[in-house]
């Protein structure tokens, strides 16, 4: 029993808090990106900016590879191998251009993602997937009692210590999947992976979705900063007091989301035409001036990608190996 269980006895208290808490779960993660990040934020995070350091150096195949094995890590081992994975991972921002910057940038949007996620899941984890945590139910901690209409949201009952641990855990598979896929984003360019993967016989359209990809991710975040810019020129929030100037901002955000959309599906478009007026496909191979190829900061970071590999194998034999659901601590 919590001390503040006469809270959620009384059913005023407990509708009061229940939504402040449903608002909470979604709204400061929100708040965080919005408010500390922004969208010059994620602009910094998803764009590509020449550098010198070694990431840069690095072959766009050798940071894809990394990516898409500290992926298969995290979501095939114990939790803390995820979480050990994006604290290793972090200090590489630092590295970077403007590396500080992006590094805080990171920070908070991996906080924001832990926050989300755990949210996302705890309230929804029903007790038969907590018993293959925590196989005792008795021995469970109460944390909170919704309203029961709070279930025709899907939320169980009864929010307990043990689900929020179960969700915090989980959180940690996207982070590390999180931070390593915008190392990729932040150090190559479009041209570098087109080339690389064209000289290693992958299949075009392959690698022409992962550059429409690439290219495509900071273009949504300038769309959508440029389209709420506008309606604040237009008024949107003029006279208002400050405090509540957030929550204009993010109604300028959500309604920046369909001329977005439409600007985007319009440069799909003009991609696509200007893909067949080259000629794209029109031969199966295709010639370079530029020569990527592996060099020993290549080879280092294969090494470093062949321990992760023997760490996910030692882990899973060791019994630290975990799948959905999470099952074990």
């Amino acid at each position: 029993m919590v001390p503040w269980n006469f809270l959620y006895e009384n059913p005023l208290t407990q509708n009061v808090i229940s939504w402040f808490l449903f608002f909470y779960g979604v709204a400061l993660p929100v708040v965080i990106i919005i408010g500390a990040i922004g969208l010059k934020g994620f602009i910094e995070l998803t764009r590509f900016e020449k550098g010198s350091t070694f990431l840069y150096k690095l072959n766009p195949v050798t940071k894809l590879v990394f990516g898409v094995v500290v992926m298969a890590v995290a979501s095939t081992t114990i939790w803390w191998i995820g979480a050990l994975l994006t604290l290793a991972i972090l200090p590489l921002y630092l590295t970077l251009n403007n590396g500080l910057k992006k590094f805080l940038y990171v920070v908070l949007l991996v906080f924001s993602t832990i926050i989300g996620s755990t949210w996302a899941i705890a309230p929804y984890t029903p007790t038969s997937v907590l018993e293959l945590v925590f196989p005792n139910p008795s021995s469970y901690e109460t944390l909170w009692v919704w309203p029961s209409y709070f279930t025709y949201m899907g939320y169980e009952p009864v929010l307990t210590l043990q689900a929020v641990i179960y969700g915090l855990q989980t959180s940690f598979r996207v982070t590390a999947t999180l931070v390593s896929a915008l190392l990729l984003i932040l150090t190559t360019t479009t041209s570098d992976i087109f080339r690389m993967f064209t000289k290693m016989k992958i299949p075009l359209p392959i690698t022409f979705s992962i550059m429409v990809g690439v290219r495509t991710v900071p273009k949504i975040f300038e769309v959508l900063d440029t389209s709420v810019k506008m309606q604040l020129l237009r008024g949107l929030s003029y006279n208002k007091p400050k405090v509540l100037r957030v929550f204009y901002y993010l109604y300028a955000g959500i309604m920046a989301i369909v001329p977005a959309i439409v600007y985007l599906f319009r440069g799909a478009k003009t991609l696509a035409i200007s893909a067949d007026t080259r000629g794209f496909r029109a031969y199966p191979g295709r010639t370079s001036l530029v020569n990527l190829s592996f060099t020993n900061l290549d080879y280092i970071m294969f090494a470093v990608i062949v321990l992760l590999i023997i760490v996910d194998i030692v882990a899973n034999l060791t019994g630290f190996g975990r799948t959905i659901p999470y099952e074990g601590l």
